[in-house]
């Protein structure tokens, strides 16, 4: 056998940073999995956020590029909280096909009471809000955005609630994120490593994607097609969703970030008596899109007041949230252009 032979059993891995998607066609289901690592060591430490702000961060950065991988068109995907815990704001940007950034805001006296009580929890950490999921086309496409309550939910459930209520698309999400002390040549070094897999139902037949839990419609049984409750359950011989969300219940935290079960084996071990197929990874790597120039042009369009209100020091400073990275201009050169 030659070296360019393939030998049984052989596949490739993608990897961390690598969203590999999946499908069962047995069950009817496709969906994605992903582990996370270098792409968070770059991002997290940039704002040196406290570790429960960055685990929750890390939570929807799995949960952007789990989605925003989806996009079939040059565009972005957009995941933002607004809420009224000690973590007000997340924001975790996915622009295709493979640049993410993420930027948490967070009020530091109240997330230390919060820790210090026992509330850490992401569902404590957030509070009562809003999530906001957007996907952008672009300057010449009209903007989606599905907006889910936050109330006291994790990431994981509100994303569930989001796509039974919004996409009436069965779905389950697991989220996984880990801090791990390595020990080094310079000293032991934290790194972060997270995983997710989203797996979603859908069928040929949009009638076997129902589901007893949907809002109701204007039916006089309040039935999502006017007809009877019965009517409107899954058939009992199509428990195909059953099973897999029953699988997916099996899936331990370590096992979605641990290295040494990379995406391909967990999938392997859920759904290999039905056949797994596997497509190529989707790369995610750490890409602000600031820049000098976009900053300078919307600068441009400061009223003469705004340029001076702007200035400090005789410098316009100005720093991204998102990389930090820091920019500075000169006032004079946006008062000759008036």
């Amino acid at each position: 056998m030659t070296d360019t032979q393939i030998r049984l059993g052989e596949f490739g891995f993608a990897g961390d940073d690598h969203v590999v998607p999946f499908e069962v066609a047995a069950l009817d289901v496709r969906g994605r999995a992903v582990q996370l690592g270098p792409v968070l060591d770059a991002i997290l430490p940039r704002h040196d956020y406290p570790e429960p702000v960055a685990r929750l961060l890390a939570e929807a950065m799995v949960l952007t590029v789990l989605l925003g991988t989806a996009l079939k068109f040059q565009g972005k995907f957009i995941l933002q909280t607004r809420t009224d815990g000690p973590v007000d704001l997340l924001v975790a940007d996915f622009a295709t096909p493979r640049s993410l950034r993420a930027y948490a805001r967070f009020d530091a006296a109240r997330l230390d009471e919060a820790v210090a009580q026992g509330r850490a929890s992401p569902q404590d950490l957030l509070g009562k809000g809003v999530l906001a999921l957007t996907v952008d086309q672009g300057a010449w496409m009209q903007r989606y955005q599905g907006i889910v309550q936050l109330d006291g939910a994790s990431l994981e459930e509100v994303a569930r609630t989001y796509f039974r209520q919004s996409e009436q698309i069965p779905t389950d999400v697991r989220l996984a994120v880990t801090r791990q002390i390595v020990p080094g040549p310079d000293g032991p070094a934290v790194h972060w490593r997270a995983g997710g897999l989203l797996a979603q139902f859908l069928p040929e037949a949009p009638g076997r994607m129902r589901q007893p839990d949907l809002p109701g419609g204007d039916g006089p049984d309040g039935g999502p097609d006017g007809g009877d409750d019965e009517d409107d359950m899954p058939d009992p011989a199509d428990d195909a969703w059953a099973e897999v969300r029953s699988l997916l219940a099996t899936v331990s935290p370590d096992e979605l970030f641990d290295p040494t079960v990379s995406a391909e084996r967990l999938l392997y071990r859920l759904f290999h008596e039905h056949g797994v197929r596997v497509f190529d990874g989707v790369g995610v790597v750490d890409d602000c899109s600031c820049s000098r120039e976009k900053i300078r042009a919307i600068l441009d369009g400061f009223t003469a007041e705004e340029i001076a209100d702007s200035t400090e020091d005789g410098v316009i400073r100005v720093s991204c949230e998102f990389c930090s990275k820091h920019y500075e201009f000169d006032p004079a050169d946006f008062a000759a252009a008036r």
